[in-house]
C-alpha cells in the first residue's frame, strides 16, 4: 500500500485525485491543473513534497567525503547554510541521482534527493561513507512544504515565527537557515522564487493551513511537472538515470573538475567525455502548430540522424507545447526537427530548455 506523508488528511479533505507517486500517495491536482500553475506563476501555490528523501551526513569527515561522493564541490558553498545542486555519479559517468547539499558547517551536511530513488541512494551513501565514518541518516521525522510563486516568500513571513521569517527574508538564492531539526530553504523546482519549509512531521498540517489562510493555492503533481518543464528543470527517472552522463542532460556545468585533488566518483568519465567531446545533447522543442509532445516520441533531426523526447508537455505561459530531448549533438545550431504525432508530420523548433527565459526574451525585442 503507498505511504502517506503527514499532509495525506488535509488533502483528502480538499478533494484531490490522488495517485501512486513513487510508493506515496500524492494529489495529482485538487481541481484544476491549468489553475495550480497559473496560480504559481502568478501568485503563489502550495507544494506537499515530504516524499522527497532528506538525508542527514555528519562527522569530522563529513566535507571531504562529500567532495568524493558529489560531482559538484561543496567547496563551493561559502557559506553556513549555503545549498549546492549536483549529481551522485556511478563510476561509468552515470546519473543515481540529483540532489541539493546544505551545508551548516565543516562537519555538519544535509541532503535532499528524490523519493523514487531513496533506498537506492541511502544504499550508496552508506556503503561509500563507511571508509569515512560516515553513516547516513534519514530523517523521516521532518515534512516538507514548498511555497513558490512572486509572493510565496511574503506570505511566507506572514506565517512563520517572527526571528525565523526574519531570517528567512534575509536568505539570498539557494541557501537556507535552520530552525532546530527543521529549515527554510529558498529553494524550488518551479522557476519561481519561494521557500522549501522543512518542519516536524506534527506541525505540517497547521502551516498548511496557514499557509492556505494567507493565501497560497494548493498545487498537485502536475502543475509541478508543467512548472518545471517550462523551467527547464530535470527530472530523474525521465531525463536522466544511470545510463545518462550529466552531459548528456545538459548538467555538464555540475561537474566541477577544477581541482585536481578531488577524485570525485565519476571523475574519470565525466573528464574523458568532457575531451571527446558529448555524443549526445538535452535539447528543448517547441512544438508552433496544434498537438502535444510527449516522451518517447521519436525527434528526427536533418543531416544527423535521430533521438528521443523524455519530458513533454503543454506550457500555459508559452500556449504550446514544449519537451525535453536527448538529440545527437549540435542539433540546437541546426533550429528544427521533425516530429510525428498521431501519424502526422510535425515541425518543432530546438533551442534551449528555459523556456521562461524565451518568453522573456520575446516580450523584451
Amino acid at each position: 500500500m503507498p505511504k502517506r506523508t503527514p499532509l495525506y488528511p488535509e488533502h483528502l479533505a480538499d478533494g484531490g485525485r490522488m495517485v501512486d507517486f513513487a510508493g506515496w500517495e500524492l494529489p495529482l491536482h485538487y481541481g484544476s491543473q491549468l489553475e495550480e500553475h497559473r496560480a504559481v506563476r502568478e501568485c503563489a501555490g502550495l507544494f506537499d513534497v515530504s516524499h522527497m528523501t532528506v538525508i542527514d551526513l555528519a562527522g569530522p569527515r563529513a566535507r571531504d567525503f562529500l567532495r568524493v561522493l558529489v560531482n559538484n564541490d561543496v567547496d563551493r558553498i561559502g557559506h553556513p547554510g549555503g545549498a549546492l545542486y549536483g549529481c551522485l555519479l556511478n563510476p561509468a559517468g552515470g546519473i543515481i541521482d540529483d540532489l541539493i547539499v546544505y551545508r551548516w558547517s565543516e562537519r555538519e551536511f544535509r541532503l535532499v534527493t528524490n523519493a523514487a530513488t531513496r533506498a537506492k541512494v541511502t544504499e550508496w551513501i552508506r556503503r561509500q561513507g563507511e571508509p569515512w565514518g560516515i553513516v547516513p541518516r534519514v530523517a523521516e521525522d521532518l515534512a516538507m512544504v514548498a511555497v513558490q510563486g512572486p509572493r510565496a516568500r511574503e506570505w511566507s513571513g506572514a506565517v512563520l515565527a517572527a526571528g525565523l521569517a526574519e531570517a528567512a527574508t534575509a536568505l539570498p538564492p539557494f541557501s537556507a537557515v535552520r530552525d532546530g531539526r527543521g529549515q527554510v530553504a529558498r529553494t524550488g523546482y518551479t522557476g519561481e522564487d519561494g521557500y522549501e519549509i522543512l518542519v516536524p512531521a506534527e506541525a505540517a498540517a497547521d502551516l498548511w493551513r496557514r499557509l492556505r489562510q494567507a493565501g497560497a493555492a494548493p498545487c498537485g503533481l502536475a502543475a509541478r511537472d508543467s512548472l518545471r518543464l517550462e523551467a527547464g528543470m530535470r527530472l530523474y527517472g525521465a531525463d536522466m538515470d544511470e545510463t545518462v552522463t550529466p552531459a548528456a542532460t545538459g548538467l555538464q556545468w555540475t561537474c566541477d573538475l577544477r581541482a585536481a585533488d578531488r577524485p570525485f566518483i565519476g571523475r574519470e568519465a565525466v573528464a574523458a567525455e568532457q575531451a571527446e567531446g558529448p555524443r549526445q545533447e538535452l535539447a528543448g522543442l517547441t512544438l508552433e502548430d496544434k498537438g502535444v509532445l510527449r516522451a518517447g516520441q521519436t525527434v528526427e533531426v536533418p543531416g544527423l540522424g535521430s533521438g528521443i523526447i523524455t519530458s513533454g508537455g503543454y506550457s500555459p505561459v508559452l500556449g504550446r507545447s514544449v519537451a525535453f530531448a536527448r538529440l545527437p549533438a549540435g542539433a540546437a545550431r541546426i533550429g528544427s526537427g521533425r516530429v510525428t504525432i498521431r501519424d502526422q508530420v510535425k515541425t518543432v523548433r530546438i533551442g534551449t530548455t528555459r523556456f521562461l527565459q524565451q518568453r522573456a526574451e520575446a516580450v523584451q525585442s
